[in-house]
C-alpha cells in the first residue's frame, strides 16, 4: 500500500471523526471553516489515491468498479468545482442540501473503497463465525452508545446506560425503550438510531463482505466459508451473489414502504416535507428490520394513525417480508418470476421445467408463518371484539386484529394500548412473541421453522415414528436436536431474566416483568410501561436477553465451546425411561 493511499485513509478516518464531532457537539464559528479545509484536502487526497489505482503497469480492476469510480470521480470533481471556483454558475450547482455532508459522504465512500481493498484473511482456526458476527454486534452496540450521549443528539443529558440500552435495542432491533425516541432525541439521535436499526438489521458484516467483494472481485475459500455460515447459504459458491440479493432485496423493498407511507400520511400534520419523507423512511426501515422504533411517543397509537388502516396494511406487509427471512423472499421471488415466465407463451419454451418451486424449508416457513397469523388473527378478533376493537368497525376490526397477530413475532409497533388487553390476548402475545419471525431474517424468537420442527417431532412420536416426514421429504435429526436445544436454551433464558428482575425489580408487577423478558428475547420490542422505570441492574438484565436473543443462544454456545471433531465409532444404544 504506497504512501498517497496510507495518507487518504488516515484523513478520511479523522475527516468522518471530525464531521460526526462537528454535528454532535456545539464549537466555535472559526472551526467549521477549519474543518472544512481539511475536508478538502482530504477529498483531494482521496482523489489522488483512486487516480493512482490506475496507473500504467498495474492491473485495471473489474468493469464494475471503473465505471463506479468513474462516477464517483465526476460527482467529486464537479462538487468541489462548485465549491474551489469563485464565479462558479449557481444553476449548475444540483446538490441539494448543505455542501459538507455531500463532502463527508463523498469522503466516507472513498474510505469504504480504500479500506475494502485491504487483504483480510479469516483463519477459521483462531476467530469462528460466531465469535467474528458476535464481536462485530458488540463493537457496534459500544459505537452507537458514544454516538447517542453526543450532545446534540439528545435535547438533554443522557447517561451512558440509557445510551447503552436504546443502542443495545437499535442494534439488536428490539425496539424497547427507556427514554421517549420521540421527544428525547433530537433529529440527529434519530438518524443515528435509524442507521444502527439499519446495520444491525443486515449485520455490518454483510455490508463489509460485499464491498470488499465487490471492488477486490475476489476473496479466500476461508473467508467464503465464514460469511457463508454467517448469511446462512449451503453453497460457498452463491456467497456473495445472496449478500446482493440481500442488499437489493433490503433497500427495494424499504424504499417502495416508504413511498407507500408517505402518500399514506395525508391526515398527518407535519412542519415540512423533510419531517413527513423522515417519518416515512424511518418506519420503512424499523418495519423492514423488526425493529418497533417510532418517531412518535405513542407510535402507531397516536390520535391521527390508530385509524389510518391503510398505513397499518403497509407496515403489517414489510415488517412481514423482513420476519420471512432473505432465503425465503429468494425463493419466493423465483417462485413468481418462474410462474410468471411459464404463463406467457413466448417465454415457456425457454423456461426449464421445474418440479418443486419451493424447498423444504421454504414450505415449512410459510405454511407456518400463515398459519400463525391467520389462527392468531381469529383469536385476536374474537376475545378482544369487545375491548380494544370496540372502537373499530367493519374491516377496520380485521385490520386492527391481524396487526395485533402480527407484530408480536418481532415488529413490536403497536396501534392498540397494550395494558388494556385481556388476558386470553395477553397470553397469546406471549406465546407469539416467544415463537418470532423465520430464521435468516431480521426477527428474533426461537423462529417458525423451530416451533415447527417440534411440532413435527410430537406428532411423530404419538404415532410411533422414527422418522419426521414432510412434504415427500425427511427432516434431518441434526435439525431436530437444534430445535430442541433452542426452545431449552430460549426458556432457560427468560426465565433466568424474569427471576433477576423479581429480585432487582420486585416492586413491579410479575406479568409486566415476564412480558419485559419475553419481548427482550424475542426482540419484539412490546411493553406494558415498564421498561423506563427499571432500575439500573434490571435495565443490564434486559440488555443482556436482547443481545443474546438476536445473535442466538447457539451462536453463544458455539462461540465459546471447541467445535468436537468427529467420532468414527458408535456405542451401544440404550432406551432412557421418558415420562
Amino acid at each position: 500500500m504506497d504512501q498517497i493511499r496510507r495518507l487518504s485513509i488516515a484523513f478520511s478516518t479523522l475527516s468522518i471523526l471530525f464531521f460526526i464531532l462537528e454535528l454532535g457537539v456545539d464549537h466555535p464559528a472559526y472551526v467549521d471553516d477549519l474543518l472544512l479545509d481539511f475536508h478538502l484536502v482530504t477529498l483531494f487526497t482521496g482523489l489522488l489515491a483512486l487516480a493512482g489505482k490506475y496507473r500504467r503497469g498495474r492491473e485495471l480492476p473489474a468493469k464494475q468498479v471503473r465505471v463506479f469510480d468513474a462516477v464517483l470521480t465526476l460527482l467529486v470533481l464537479w462538487l468541489l468545482s462548485g465549491l474551489v471556483i469563485p464565479d462558479f454558475p449557481e444553476h449548475w450547482w444540483w446538490f441539494p442540501g448543505k455542501a459538507d455532508y455531500w463532502i463527508s459522504l463523498f469522503i466516507l465512500i472513498l474510505l469504504v473503497r480504500e479500506l475494502s481493498l485491504i487483504r483480510f484473511q479469516i483463519n477459521r482456526t483462531l476467530i469462528n463465525p460466531a465469535q467474528l458476527f458476535i464481536g462485530s454486534f458488540l463493537l457496534l452496540i459500544l459505537l452507537g452508545a458514544f454516538l447517542l450521549m453526543l450532545p446534540r443528539a439528545t435535547y438533554g443529558s443522557i447517561s451512558f446506560a440509557d445510551a447503552l440500552f436504546t443502542s443495545t435495542s437499535a442494534v439488536c432491533v428490539t425496539g424497547l425503550i427507556v427514554v421517549d425516541t420521540a421527544t428525547f432525541f433530537t433529529p440527529l439521535g434519530q438518524t443515528i438510531i435509524l442507521f444502527l436499526i439499519q446495520i444491525g438489521g443486515l449485520g455490518i458484516l454483510t455490508f463489509a463482505s460485499y464491498f470488499s467483494y465487490f471492488f477486490k472481485g475476489l476473496t479466500s475459500f476461508e473467508s467464503q466459508l465464514t460469511i457463508s455460515d454467517i448469511v446462512s447459504t449451503e453453497r460457498v459458491g452463491e456467497v456473495f451473489s445472496m449478500l446482493k440479493y440481500i442488499l437489493v432485496i433490503t433497500f427495494s423493498i424499504e424504499a417502495i414502504s416508504a413511498l407507500l407511507i408517505y402518500f399514506s400520511l395525508d391526515g398527518m400534520a407535519f412542519e415540512n416535507t423533510y419531517q413527513k419523507l423522515f417519518f416515512a423512511a424511518f418506519h420503512a426501515i424499523s418495519a423492514f428490520c423488526n425493529a418497533g422504533f417510532s418517531t412518535l411517543s405513542n407510535g402507531l397509537y397516536e390520535e391521527g394513525l390508530r385509524f389510518n388502516y391503510g398505513l397499518q396494511l403497509i407496515i403489517i406487509l414489510t415488517f412481514f417480508m423482513g420476519g420471512l427471512g432473505f432465503p425465503i423472499v429468494a425463493n419466493l421471488s423465483n417462485a413468481i418470476r418462474y410462474a410468471f415466465f411459464r404463463i406467457i407463451p413466448v417465454f415457456r419454451k425457454k423456461v426449464i421445467f421445474r418440479s418443486r418451486l419451493f424447498n423444504l424449508n421454504s414450505r415449512i416457513t410459510l405454511v407456518t408463518t400463515i398459519s400463525l397469523t391467520i389462527l392468531g388473527t381469529i383469536f385476536m378478533y374474537v376475545v378482544e371484539y369487545e375491548n380494544t376493537l370496540a372502537v373499530h368497525k367493519g374491516l377496520g376490526k380485521v385490520v386492527v386484529a391481524l396487526f395485533e397477530a402480527a407484530t408480536p413475532r418481532t415488529a413490536g409497533f403497536n396501534n392498540i394500548d397494550l395494558t388494556q388487553l385481556g388476558m386470553p390476548a395477553m397470553l397469546m402475545t406471549f406465546f407469539l412473541m416467544w415463537i418470532g419471525a423465520s430464521p435468516a431474517s431480521t426477527g428474533g424468537g426461537i423462529k417458525t421453522s423451530t416451533f415447527a420442527v417440534a411440532i413435527l417431532n410430537i406428532v411423530s412420536v404419538a404415532r410411533g415414528l422414527t422418522r419426521i416426514e414432510i412434504f415427500r421429504r425427511q427432516i434431518s435429526d441434526n435439525s431436530v436436536r437444534r430445535a430442541f436445544a433452542v426452545i431449552a436454551l430460549s426458556l432457560a433464558v427468560i426465565g433466568t431474566g424474569i427471576v433477576l428482575l423479581s429480585v432487582f425489580d420486585g416492586d413491579k408487577p410479575l406479568l409486566n416483568l415476564a412480558f419485559e423478558c419475553f419481548s427482550a428475547y424475542s426482540t419484539v420490542g412490546l411493553s406494558l410501561g415498564t421498561t423506563g422505570s427499571l432500575s439500573a441492574p434490571g435495565k443490564i438484565v434486559i440488555i443482556v436477553i436482547m443481545f443474546i436473543g438476536r445473535v442466538s443462544t447457539l451462536a453463544i454456545l458455539i462461540a465459546f465451546f471447541k467445535k468436537a471433531r468427529a467420532k468414527h465409532y458408535t456405542y451401544p444404544t440404550e432406551e432412557i425411561t421418558i415420562n
